[in-house]
Parts: structure tokens; C-alpha cells; sequence
């Protein structure tokens, strides 16, 4: 058992004693591992430098102390944030500083007085050379910088698409598969197996329940295949008369029959040359033309009507539907040879009520489109409210959720909703309101696991604990993705690109 000495020293008793040794432990400890130091009052002048940070002086255009002291810090430090800091009174932990001295992180804190008023700031230099020191932060960092840069091209890029359509008529894609909102098991699989098939060249068949998302994945394949500057050509089967699909689909020869256009009229076919046709409803396609098509998907040739010319063809076909097509081949309803040939790359849409857990990142998503479209802010959604919308079945899917989250906005006095206001909308569309879904223990089945789950790399275990905190925060906060990054103390870019790719 050690000795003890009577004059060794004592920590402080009293709480006032405690908090000075701290403030002055801490001072002397980041003025020697800092690379540097300094000191502004509330007003902003630089008050003081420790010996540490006078290296960079040369580098940031002074010669001497003298000329750095009592000047304001954006007049001495470019790029600064330090004014933010005495204006908020938030400290700013750990930031990227670049200016002409080079590249820092870097600490800002606020020093307050004993009324809690900011009388000042310390500005702190951790590390000095952050590309050599903190490589893999750095990495990582360029790596969410590269996506952020590549998702700003792709917004740009659909902008001017969509002002090319206005302008002259061209038929583009309007979404990419940052458009299909979700990061759920369900959600990520069924993007992954859509970006494998944007991949190649042969039919995709997009099989779901009407609303799930099929035509928007229709779009993003396109976007994302070797074909996305060609056009892309959709026709919803269901909507056009059967007497008119063989027109719409292989086009009119001039003077084909009376009153037809004496310059004829291009087919859907012809005007995807190149590009994609996406076939939407195929389970509706009447069984005369069936057989048509089929053979122009043999053949790569259509002949239009009226004419006895075949006019070839180079597009890709994607098909959707909501119905069971395998049903429709054993009851002889559709032609099982073209079933074959369009079920060469099925991918099944999930349903909403599997996918529950992206219904706030829809809810945010659809609230931010309809306050655009109005010209109002974005509606709030109570956490009862939220509840109830992720505990029903929506047989509507995506578009129900849509349906009943403009009504809300519409019909509501105030920004706020709450789960009332969405029942009695529900049940006027007769739809009884189901529970609303139970709220998760979130450490339960954490307590339940045993050690071994810690015997595996720390950076699979890190990046387990981020997607747990992230997944609270956004629970916390009923999906508002601002208020989530806020409380995380990341960027909101930072926190779509962990929701985009969770790994």
C-alpha cells in the first residue's frame, strides 16, 4: 500500500477551486500539443499569440508580432470563422482552415465571463499538415466531397435537361436514382439490383404495386446506362385505346388511311432510336398486338402502318407492371414467348408497408415538393402524426402517401400536423386508420447481445454505432434530415451521403 505524504498537493474542495485548475489545466495542455494559439476579445482584435502559432505569421504576410496583435482576425486570417463564434457563443470543435499559410484543423471556443456573457474566443491549431497526419479523415472526406460534386452535376445536368424538353421538345429522363428516396434494407437492394441492370443492355421488367416507384427506376436506369445522351420514350399502355396502340407503337405511313396525316406520324419505336422505350402497364397490352411486338423485338424491325417498308430500330425496352404477368401466362392471357423475352431482368419494387422505415425521409422529401410547388414552408410533422403514417398499409403506396400528405398541407391552418388531422382524412378516403406503429427501445436488443459481438474490426463496429446514431437522431427528430445533422453536428450533405450509402 503506498505511503502517504502529508504535504503532497490537494486537489481543491470547492467547486469555483475545481473549475479554475480545470480551465487552467486544459489552457496549459492545448498551448503545448497545439500546434498554435491565439486570443481575440469581443470585438474581434487579435489580443495575444502563443509562441506556437508565430511560425505562420511569415506565411500570412507579417513580419513581426507587433504588425499580427490588435488588428481584427479577418483582417489577419483569411477565411475565418472566428466572428461566427463571438456572435453565437457555439463553440466550432474541429474544422477544415484553408488560406494562404496552408491547410489546418482547427478549434474555435468561446471564453465567457461569470454572468455566461462571450467576452472572447480562443482560436486553437490541432494539426498543421492534416493530408499527412489525418490521411484517413482526409480520404474519407474527399471521398463525400467527390460525391456531393457529382450529385451537384447531376441536379444541373437534369435542369438543363428538363429546360432542353421545354426548349425543342426532347424526350430526357427527369430522375436518377438519388430521386428514389430510402435507405432501408428493401430500398437499397432494390437500387442495387436496378444499377446492375442499368449496367447492361438486355429488358428489365420492373414488377410491383401500382405507386411503388417503378417508373421513376424506369428513368434512373436510363440515366445511368451507356444510352442516357439517347432519348427515352415512355407510353403507359393502359391509357392509350387498343385501336390506336399499334399507331402509337410502329408509327403511320403518309396517307396510310383517310384523314391520316399526309406526312405520316412517327411510332413510339422510331422516336427511341437510339435511347430507351419504356413500356409501362405491359400486363394491358391487348393479345393482337402481343404478337407484333414480339416479332419487332426479334427482329429489330417495325414495319408502320400502311407501308411495306421495315424500318429498323435500335432501342431498349424496360416494361412495367402492377399485375401477376406469370398469372396472366397460365390463364392464357398473355403470350409466354414475349413474357420471356421481357423477363430477362426482373426487379421486384417493394411495396411501402415493407419499407416503413423510409417513410420519413418520404414524408420530408414530398413535404419539401409540395412547399415548392405552393410557395409555402414545409409542413411539420408531429411525432404522433409520423406514427400513424408509418403504421398503415398504404395500398396506394407512395402516391396514396402523397395524396394524403397534400390534403393535410392543403386542409390544414397551420404548419404543424398532427395524427388526427391525418385520420380524418384517411377514413373520408374510407380507409379505417390503422394503430399507429410502436415505438422501438433502440438499446433493448443492444442489452440482449452478448460480448462476442465485439470481436470484429473497430471500423466495422464505428461505422455500426453511426448508422445507430443517425437512425436515433432522425427517429428523435421524425425524419427532419436539417435537425438530425444539427444534432449530430454533421452537414446535412454529410449526413445524406451516410443515408445514401450506409455502408
Amino acid at each position: 500500500m503506498p505511503l502517504l505524504v502529508d504535504d503532497a498537493p490537494a486537489l481543491p474542495l470547492d467547486a469555483q477551486g475545481i473549475l479554475e485548475l480545470a480551465a487552467r489545466s486544459m489552457f496549459q495542455l492545448f498551448s503545448s500539443v497545439s500546434q498554435g494559439m491565439f486570443l481575440v476579445d469581443r470585438s474581434g482584435r487579435i489580443v495575444w499569440v502563443n509562441e506556437g502559432y508565430q511560425r505562420f505569421l511569415p506565411d500570412l504576410g507579417f513580419s513581426s508580432v507587433d504588425q499580427f496583435v490588435g488588428r481584427t482576425v479577418e483582417e489577419v486570417i483569411p477565411n475565418t470563422q472566428m466572428r461566427r463564434v463571438l456572435e453565437t457563443g457555439q463553440p466550432v470543435l474541429i474544422d477544415l482552415l484553408t488560406n494562404k499559410a496552408g491547410t489546418f484543423v482547427v478549434s474555435r471556443i468561446p471564453l465567457r465571463d461569470d454572468a455566461d456573457r462571450v467576452i472572447g474566443a480562443i482560436g486553437i491549431v490541432l494539426f498543421d499538415h492534416p493530408e499527412t497526419t489525418l490521411q484517413p479523415l482526409i480520404s474519407k472526406f474527399a471521398l463525400l466531397q467527390r460525391d456531393l460534386d457529382d450529385a451537384r452535376r447531376e441536379l444541373a445536368s437534369q435542369r438543363r435537361r428538363s429546360l432542353a424538353v421545354a426548349g425543342d421538345g426532347e424526350r430526357r429522363s427527369k430522375y436518377t436514382f438519388a430521386s428514389f428516396i430510402g435507405s432501408s434494407p428493401a430500398a437499397a437492394e432494390v437500387k442495387r439490383q436496378a444499377r446492375r441492370a442499368a449496367q447492361s443492355t438486355s429488358p428489365v421488367l420492373l414488377l410491383g404495386e401500382t405507386g411503388t416507384g417503378k417508373e421513376l427506376l424506369a428513368h434512373a436506369i436510363h440515366a445511368a446506362s451507356s444510352r442516357a445522351s439517347g432519348p427515352f420514350v415512355s407510353v403507359n399502355i393502359a391509357a392509350v385505346p387498343d385501336t390506336l396502340l399499334e399507331a402509337e407503337f410502329f408509327g403511320v405511313a403518309p396517307g396510310a388511311y383517310t384523314g391520316a396525316d399526309r406526312k405520316g406520324r412517327d411510332g413510339k419505336f422510331k422516336l427511341a432510336d437510339g435511347g430507351t422505350l419504356f413500356l409501362d402497364e405491359i400486363g394491358d397490352m391487348p393479345q393482337s398486338l402481343q404478337a407484333k411486338l414480339l416479332r419487332a423485338l426479334q427482329e429489330g424491325e417495325i414495319e408502320p402502318l400502311g407501308s411495306n417498308k421495315l424500318v429498323p430500330f435500335n432501342v431498349r425496352i424496360l416494361a412495367a407492371t402492377s399485375r401477376d404477368l406469370a398469372a396472366l401466362v397460365r390463364e392464357g392471357k398473355f403470350r409466354e414467348d414475349l413474357f420471356y423475352r421481357l423477363h430477362v431482368l426482373p426487379v421486384r419494387v417493394p411495396p411501402l408497408r415493407v419499407r416503413r422505415g423510409d417513410i420519413p425521409a418520404l414524408v420530408e422529401a414530398l413535404g419539401e415538393d409540395l412547399a415548392l410547388r405552393n410557395g409555402t414552408p414545409p409542413p411539420e410533422l408531429l411525432p404522433d402524426a409520423m406514427a400513424l403514417l408509418a403504421g398503415q398499409p398504404w395500398r396506394g403506396n407512395i402516391r396514396e402517401l402523397r395524396n394524403v400528405l397534400e390534403q393535410a398541407v392543403m386542409r390544414g391552418e397551420g404548419q404543424s400536423i398532427d395524427a388526427a388531422q391525418l385520420e380524418r382524412i384517411l377514413r373520408e378516403a374510407g380507409v379505417e386508420p390503422a394503430a399507429p406503429a410502436p415505438v422501438q427501445d433502440p438499446g433493448h436488443a443492444a442489452d440482449a447481445e452478448d460480448e462476442s459481438r465485439y470481436l470484429r474490426p473497430l471500423a466495422e463496429q464505428v461505422a455500426e454505432l453511426e448508422r445507430k446514431a443517425i437512425a436515433a437522431a432522425m427517429k428523435a427528430h421524425g425524419g427532419n434530415k436539417l435537425a438530425t445533422a444539427r444534432q449530430l453536428g454533421i452537414s446535412r450533405a454529410t449526413l445524406y451521403g451516410r443515408l445514401e450509402n450506409p455502408e
